[in-house]
């Protein structure tokens, strides 16, 4: 099966840390690549030169002085780069982008979380998305402390990572907020049963939308 001949689609995958993304984005590509779908693959803050030396920046333990907003900036900037030098021209080439991360975990890490005003956030984040629309949003809705239990513990090499449960929990509902505000563009899965099964659900939320 092939999608050359249909418009570009755009997923975006979301949620706290250790919900299983790395492992139902691998389970993904794998699907594609099997059925023969043009699909690119990418990852936020990254998945460009320019962007993958902010995505240092912003994630690095030492830069623990790092304001909220400055943050905020650094995450737009990578995604202005990301999104207009990747993203975007692979839509219009007529690709599946499957983003891990995207506008959402912003929002929900810096504006939720962080206390930034959401206007300012939403703001900031539809200058960085240069006219990108999202197609769907899979949402893997694990509470942060089953997340870190899943994973087994806080990635010490991460600074968003290490912050505390307090804040994660802040992402979690943030996350659900915005699910409650576009719930026509989130696809959610509680991943509840095997990953192999989490991920048959996936796939099917996304033929009947018509993503693959």
């Amino acid at each position: 099966m092939s999608n050359g001949d249909k418009k570009g689609k755009f997923v975006t995958i979301e949620g706290c840390e250790g919900v299983g993304k790395s492992t139902q984005l691998r389970l993904l590509k794998e699907y594609c690549e099997r059925q023969g779908i043009n699909a690119l693959f990418t990852r936020e803050p990254g998945g460009c030169g320019v962007s993958e030396k902010i995505r240092s920046v912003i994630l690095d333990p030492e830069n623990s002085e790092m304001t909220a907003v400055t943050e905020l900036l650094l995450y737009c900037a990578a995604r202005s780069q990301h999104t207009q030098t990747v993203i975007k021209p692979a839509i219009e080439s007529g690709k599946v982008v499957i983003c891990d991360r995207y506008c959402d975990s912003t929002a929900a890490y810096q504006g939720y979380a962080r206390g930034i005003d959401l206007n300012v956030v939403d703001s900031l984040n539809k200058a960085a998305m240069c006219g990108v629309k999202i197609d769907c949003t899979v949402f893997m809705d694990v509470p942060p402390d089953k997340g870190f239990a899943r994973k087994g513990g806080v990635d010490a090499g991460d600074r968003l990572e290490r912050e505390n449960m307090d804040f994660h929990r802040k992402v979690y509902e943030g996350f659900k907020e915005i699910e409650r505000r576009e719930s026509e563009r989130f696809a959610s899965f509680t991943a509840q049963g095997t990953k192999f099964e989490t991920h048959e659900l996936i796939v099917k939320e996304l033929i009947a939308r018509g993503i693959f």
